[in-house]
C-alpha cells in the first residue's frame, strides 16, 4: 500500500462512507487533475464522471480561473466581512443578481408579481446556504406576518444538506432518522417521481418514464390538499422548499415538464416564500432550455413548453427554465467553478428590510461565517460566470448533452436498467433486477456500488446514490470521453449484474 493511503487509513474519516469497508482496500489517491482526466498517485488516468461530486463546472486546471486565482494571491487571499468590503465579493453578488434576474421561457405568467433576487448573503457551502434561507424565512415570517412558529413544506426524497437547520428540511431517513431528536419538524409531500408514481398508470417502456407516463397530475393534486389543509387550520406554511427540475440526493429524480411552474403558482398563492435548492442544478448543469417533450398516444399533456425566446441569453439556473422566480435561491457547488468552498444565498429586497432597524432594536442578521465572501472563492466564481456566459461554454455544453443523450440510448439494452433520465448534463440510471417489473435491488445488495468500483477499474471514476448511477461530467468533457463514460457503465453493469 502507498504510503500517502496508509495515512488515509490512520487518520482521515471519509462523509457518507462506511469506513469498515474503506480500510478493506487500497484508497484511489488523487494527485493531478486537466480537464476531464484526474490522474492518481500511481500514475493511473480516470474520467471524472461526476464531476468530484457535482462541483466542478469547466475541468480540472482550467487556465481562465487559475489566472484568476493567480491575480488575486498577488492582492490578498482572505479578510472577514465583518465589518469590511473587499472588490471580488462585490462584485460576484452584482453578478449572481445579474445572472438570477435572466427571463425565463415563454410561459403562462404568475397571478402574483415575482420577486427580484437582488440582495446575497455569501457562506461555505450548500448545507449553510440552506441554513441561511431556512433562518430568514423563519425570522421574516414571524416579523411581518405574526406567525409564532413558522412552518415548512419540503418533498418526499428531499435532501439539503447536513447541518441541523438543514436536515431539518430534509426527508431521506438512511440519512436523517439518526438526529430526529435533533430536529425541528418539517411536512412532506409528494415528488413527481414518473418511474415509481403509484398514479402512473402506464406500462414500464425503454423510454425516459417522463416521456410515456399516464396520470392527471396527481403528484400536482397533494401538493394542493397540504397546502389547502395548512391555510384552512389557519397555519399556513412559511416556505416551501424544493430542489428544481431534479432532486439529487434523492435519487436524480427528474420532474415533469410543467410540474415546478405548477407547484410553485400553488405556494405563492397561499403566501409560501419559496425557496429553491440550486446548490447541484445551478450554473448551466440542467441545460439551456429543454426541448418540449413529444406526445406520445395515452400520454396526459405535458405543461407549456421551455423554449427560450429568440435572443434571450440561457439561463444558469433550472428555476428559469420554468419561469418560476423564487424569494431565495441557494447556490454553492459549481459557485467557484468547483474550486473552493464558497456559497451563496440570493433574497429579495423586502427580506432584506425586515432586518434593517436601529442598532438598539437588535434587528441584525445574527449569522456569520468566517470565510464569508473570501476574496479567493469571489475571484474564482467571476472567472467561472465569466466563462459560463461565454457562446463558447454555451456550445459546448448544448454539444455534451446532446452527445450523452444519444449515447446513453444504447444502455437499454440491459435488462436491468429501468429508467434513464436526463435534465440538462445530469444524468441517472436507474439499476434494477428485472425491467418490466420495476423490481429495485435491495440497497444491502450494494448494486450501485459495485458497478461504480466496475466503473472505476475500467478507468472512470463516480459514485451511485443507491441503485442509481450517476455521470455529470465537467462541460470540457468531449464526445469521445463522453462515449468513453457510457461504454465503462454499459460494461459495468453487464459484468457486476449479468
Amino acid at each position: 500500500m502507498h504510503p500517502i493511503a496508509r495515512l488515509d487509513h490512520a487518520h482521515v474519516w471519509h462523509p457518507f462512507t462506511q469506513m469498515r469497508d474503506w480500510q478493506k482496500s487500497e484508497p484511489i489517491v488523487i494527485v493531478e487533475g486537466h480537464g476531464t482526466v484526474l490522474r492518481d498517485i500511481r500514475g493511473k488516468e480516470y474520467l471524472d464522471a461526476n464531476s468530484s461530486i457535482w462541483t466542478n463546472l469547466h475541468g480540472h486546471g482550467h487556465p481562465t480561473i487559475n489566472a484568476a486565482l493567480r491575480r488575486q494571491l498577488g492582492k490578498v487571499a482572505h479578510t472577514s466581512a465583518l465589518g469590511l468590503a473587499n472588490e471580488p465579493a462585490s462584485r460576484l453578488a452584482a453578478e449572481l443578481a445579474k445572472a438570477a434576474a435572466v427571463a425565463g421561457p415563454a410561459a403562462p405568467r404568475s397571478p402574483l408579481p415575482a420577486p427580484r433576487l437582488e440582495k446575497v448573503f455569501f457562506s461555505d457551502d450548500g448545507s449553510t446556504a440552506m441554513e441561511v434561507a431556512l433562518k430568514l424565512t423563519y425570522e421574516f415570517t414571524r416579523r411581518t406576518k405574526g406567525q409564532k412558529s413558522p412552518r415548512f413544506l419540503g418533498l418526499q426524497g428531499a435532501y439539503h444538506g447536513d447541518t441541523v437547520g438543514a436536515v431539518s428540511l430534509g426527508h431521506i431517513d438512511l440519512f436523517h432518522k439518526a438526529y430526529a431528536g435533533l430536529l425541528f419538524k418539517s411536512d412532506a409531500v409528494m415528488a413527481p417521481y414518473c418511474y415509481r408514481c403509484p398514479f402512473n398508470r402506464a406500462k414500464p417502456e425503454r423510454a425516459d418514464a417522463r416521456e410515456y407516463r399516464r396520470c392527471g397530475w396527481e403528484c400536482v393534486g397533494k401538493v394542493e390538499q397540504k397546502l389547502d389543509s395548512a391555510t384552512r387550520r389557519g397555519n399556513p406554511y412559511a416556505g416551501f422548499v424544493f430542489e428544481p427540475l431534479m432532486q439529487g440526493a434523492a435519487g436524480m429524480i427528474p420532474q415533469p415538464t410543467g410540474w415546478l411552474k405548477r407547484v410553485t403558482d400553488l405556494a405563492r398563492g397561499h403566501g409560501a416564500l419559496l425557496i429553491a435548492d440550486e446548490v447541484m442544478t445551478g450554473f448551466g448543469r440542467t441545460g439551456g432550455c429543454r426541448a418540449e417533450e413529444p406526445k406520445r398516444k395515452g400520454a396526459v399533456e405535458k405543461g407549456s413548453t421551455t423554449r427560450m425566446l429568440p435572443g434571450s441569453p440561457a439561463p444558469l439556473f433550472a428555476c428559469q427554465q420554468e419561469g418560476v422566480q423564487p424569494d431565495f435561491l441557494a447556490l454553492a457547488k459549481g459557485l467557484t467553478g468547483g474550486y473552493l468552498p464558497m456559497a451563496a444565498t440570493l433574497t429579495t429586497q423586502d427580506v432584506f428590510d425586515a432586518f434593517l432597524g436601529e442598532y438598539e432594536d437588535f434587528k441584525t442578521f445574527f449569522h456569520g461565517h468566517s470565510f464569508t465572501g473570501n476574496q479567493l472563492g469571489a475571484a474564482a466564481g467571476l472567472a467561472s460566470l465569466r466563462l459560463l456566459e461565454s457562446s463558447k461554454s454555451v456550445a459546448a455544453r448544448e454539444k455534451l448533452e446532446a452527445a450523452l443523450r444519444s449515447m446513453t440510448a444504447s444502455l437499454w439494452t440491459s435488462p436491468h436498467v429501468g429508467d434513464v433520465r436526463q435534465v440538462g448534463l445530469v444524468i441517472g440510471v436507474e439499476l434494477v433486477r428485472d425491467w418490466k417489473k420495476r423490481t429495485p435491488f435491495d440497497l444491502r445488495e450494494r448494486a450501485g456500488i459495485r458497478v461504480c468500483e466496475a466503473m472505476g477499474r475500467r478507468g472512470v471514476l463516480t459514485r451511485p446514490i443507491g441503485n442509481v448511477v450517476v455521470l455529470m461530467p465537467p462541460y470540457c468533457t468531449t464526445p469521445a470521453q463522453a462515449e468513453r463514460m457510457v461504454a465503462a457503465l454499459r460494461e459495468s453493469v453487464d459484468e457486476v449484474l449479468g
